[in-house]
């Protein structure tokens, strides 16, 4: 069997990502590797309580895997939140925009009714799009 194991994100500073993944989402470190020999910090992070699955938090590259102007562009792309979206599901929306909210992450709406749940969304310091969802039962169910 085939699992997902990590998914990956492109940061413009890991220890600033470290401390918002940890500090301010409350997840926990899974891998703090620095491997010298590739001049690489694998850094992976992943909510409490759910072990199977973790974000690679990635530092936009720079030579020789891009030349400085494409890194450059990635990372403004990044800024805008052009780098994708991170998926996150609770069970009561309202509550973790709330305690999140507490803790200094800052809402780019508050949570609103969607046809298949309760839904609002942050970014990260990178500028990474990350949403929040209670899904509804009747979502669930045709799963």
């Amino acid at each position: 069997m085939i699992r997902i194991a990590n998914a990956q994100l492109w940061v413009h500073d890991q220890d600033e990502a470290l401390a918002f993944y940890t500090g301010r989402l409350g997840w926990e470190v899974r891998a703090d590797v620095t491997m010298e020999e590739w001049a690489l910090r694998w850094l992976v992070v992943g909510p409490v309580g759910q072990e199977g699955v973790g974000v690679v938090l990635m530092p936009v590259p720079r030579p020789p895997m891009l030349d400085e102007a494409t890194g450059a562009q990635l990372a403004e792309l990044i800024a805008k939140g052009a780098g994708g979206t991170l998926f996150l599901e609770t069970d009561d929306c309202q509550a973790a925009y709330d305690e999140l909210s507490a803790r200094g992450v800052v809402f780019n709406d508050p949570p609103t009714p969607q046809p298949y749940g309760i839904d609002t969304s942050f970014r990260d310091p990178s500028g990474n799009n990350i949403r929040l969802t209670q899904v509804m039962e009747f979502c669930l169910d045709r799963r």
